[in-house]
C-alpha cells in the first residue's frame, strides 16, 4: 500500500513539473508579457492607419506571441515584449493596408523601441489636405531607429524634415517614388551611420547637399529621378566606402569632379540623362573597381581617346551614348575582356572600327551607330550571326561591310556592302626584264603580262594619235 502511495506521489510531481515549469533549455520568451501601454500604442497606431474598423484587441490579443500581426515584429527587453519592426502597406496578401483617409498617427511615437519603420503604398489617394511627413517627435526614436522607409506613396507631399538629421543610429534611409519635393536638408550629412541612402523618384530640387560627403560609411547613394540641379559637390570624394552612385535623370550640370577618383570601391557610376559637360576627365580611369559606367545623354564632349580604358578591366557595361564625344574608337577598349555592353552610338566619332572589337569574349551588345565612322567592316560572319541587331553600325554614311557572306541575312543592319574594287590596267609590255621561274609552265604564263590602265578621254585621244603617227 505504501508503495502505491509513493508511486502516486511521484507521478503527481512529474505532472506538476511538466505543466507548470519550463523545460530545460526552453525559450524564456514563451509566456512573456507585453507592457499594457505598448500594446495599446500598437493597436491605436495600426487603427489610425488602417481604419477604425480594425479591432486589434479582439483579433490579436497576443500580438507578439501566439496571435502575431503581419508586418509587426517584437523583441524582449527586461522580460517584456516591445515592438521593434512595423511595416504598414500591402507588402503581402494579409498585410496592413491603409485606409483612404489615412494620416500620420501621433500614437506611432509611443513605440519607443522601434528599429525599423516602413510605409509602402499607403498615402495614395488625392486629398483636399496634403499629407506630409510630420516635422516633430522623431527625436524620441533617435536612439533606436535604424531603418526608415517611405516607398511608393504618391500622396505623400512636402519636404524631408530637417529633424531627420537627428536620427543618429539610422543605417538605411529609403524615400523613393513619393510626391516629396523641395531641397534636401543639409542635416542629412549628420547621419554618419548610414549605409544606404535612396531618395530616387521624387521631385527634389536644388543642389546635392555638400554635407553628404561626410557619410564615410555609406555604401549606396541613389538620388536618381529627381530635379536636382547645380554642380556636383567636390565632397563626393569623401564617400570612400561607396559601392553604388546613381544620380541619373536630374538636371545636374558642370564637370565631373576630379575628387571622384577617391571612390576606389565604386562598382556602379550612373550620371546619365543630366547636363554634364567638360569632358570625361582622367579621374574616371582611376576607378578600377567599376563594373558599370553609364554617362549617356549628357553634352560631355571631349576626346574619347584621352582615357586609358585598359585600366578599367572590371567593366561589364560602358554606356557613353549621345555624349558628343570625338576622336576614334580606342584600341584599348578591346582589352576589356569582361565587357558585355558597349554603347558609343550617337556621338561624333570618326575613323575605322578596330577589328579586335569582334573578339571581345563576353560582348552581347555593341552599338556604334549614328557616328562618322569610316572604312570596311571585315568581321567574320559568325560575329554577325551571334550579335544580330545588337551590333549597331547604321547611320555611318562612309562605312561599308565586305560582302563575302554565305547569307545576306546576317549582313550588319543598315550598313551598305562595299563596292567591288576596280582593277586598273595599262597597255604595254611588262618593262621588268626579270623572268619569274616560279611561274606555271602554262603557255599563257610564258608570255609577258599585258598591263592596262584606265585613262581619261583626253589621254585616250593622245594615245590614239601617237599610234597613228607611228603607223
Amino acid at each position: 500500500m505504501k508503495k502505491i502511495e509513493s508511486l502516486r506521489f511521484s507521478v503527481l510531481v512529474v505532472c506538476l513539473l511538466h505543466f507548470t515549469a519550463p523545460c530545460i533549455g526552453q525559450d524564456e520568451s514563451v509566456g512573456a508579457p507585453m507592457v499594457r501601454a505598448e500594446q495599446e500604442a500598437l493597436y491605436n497606431t495600426i487603427q489610425d492607419f488602417v481604419g477604425k474598423w480594425w479591432n486589434g484587441s479582439d483579433l490579436y490579443p497576443d500580438p507578439c506571441g501566439w496571435t502575431p500581426i503581419q508586418g509587426v515584429s517584437c523583441d524582449l527587453y527586461d522580460g517584456f515584449w516591445y515592438v521593434t519592426d512595423l511595416s504598414i502597406g500591402p507588402v503581402h496578401d494579409n498585410s496592413l493596408t491603409c485606409s483612404q483617409d489615412v494620416d500620420f498617427s501621433p500614437n506611432l511615437f509611443a513605440l519607443r523601441h522601434l528599429k525599423s519603420l516602413s510605409f509602402f503604398n499607403c498615402f495614395v489617394t488625392p486629398r483636399r489636405r496634403a499629407v506630409s511627413i510630420p516635422a516633430g517627435d522623431w527625436e524620441v526614436l533617435a536612439g533606436t531607429l535604424e531603418s526608415l522607409e517611405f516607398r511608393s506613396n504618391p500622396g505623400l507631399t512636402g519636404t524631408v524634415p530637417q529633424i531627420f538629421g537627428g536620427l543618429r543610429n539610422l543605417r538605411s534611409l529609403v524615400i523613393t517614388e513619393n510626391g516629396l519635393m523641395g531641397q534636401l536638408p543639409e542635416s542629412i550629412g549628420n547621419l554618419v551611420e548610414l549605409r544606404r541612402l535612396n531618395l530616387a523618384g521624387n521631385s527634389f530640387a536644388g543642389r546635392v547637399p555638400g554635407s553628404i560627403g561626410g557619410l564615410s560609411r555609406l555604401l549606396i547613394l541613389d538620388m536618381s529621378g529627381n530635379a536636382l540641379s547645380g554642380t556636383l559637390p567636390a565632397t563626393l570624394g569623401g564617400l570612400t566606402a561607396l559601392l553604388k552612385l546613381d544620380l541619373r535623370d536630374n538636371r545636374i550640370e558642370g564637370e565631373i569632379p576630379s575628387e571622384i577618383r577617391n571612390l576606389e570601391n565604386l562598382t556602379l557610376l550612373d550620371l546619365s540623362d543630366n547636363r554634364l559637360s567638360g569632358g570625361l576627365g582622367e579621374s574616371i580611369q582611376e576607378l578600377r573597381s567599376l563594373q558599370e559606367l553609364v554617362l549617356s545623354n549628357n553634352p560631355i564632349g571631349g576626346d574619347i581617346m584621352s582615357i586609358g580604358w585598359q585600366d578599367l578591366n572590371c567593366v561589364t557595361a560602358l554606356d557613353l551614348a549621345n555624349t558628343s564625344l570625338t576622336g576614334g574608337i580606342p584600341e584599348s577598349l578591346t582589352h576589356l575582356k569582361s565587357l558585355r555592353f558597349l554603347g558609343l552610338n550617337d556621338n561624333k566619332l570618326t575613323g575605322d572600327i578596330p577589328s579586335n572589337i569582334a573578339t571581345l569574349p563576353n560582348a552581347s551588345a555593341i552599338y556604334l551607330h549614328g557616328n562618322n565612322l569610316t572604312g570596311e567592316l571585315s568581321f567574320p560572319e559568325l560575329f554577325y550571326r551571334r550579335m544580330g541587331r545588337r551590333f549597331g553600325a547604321w547611320g555611318n554614311p562612309s562605312l561599308c561591310y565586305q560582302a563575302e557572306l554565305e547569307s545576306p541575312t546576317y549582313a550588319p543592319f543598315g550598313v551598305k556592302p562595299c563596292r567591288p574594287r576596280v582593277i586598273k590596267y595599262e597597255i604595254g609590255l611588262d618593262p621588268s626584264p626579270n623572268f619569274d621561274e616560279n611561274r606555271s609552265h602554262h603557255p599563257a604564263s610564258s608570255v609577258p603580262c599585258l598591263e592596262f590602265k584606265v585613262f581619261s578621254v583626253r589621254g585616250l585621244l593622245l594615245l590614239v594619235e601617237a599610234f597613228l603617227v607611228l603607223a
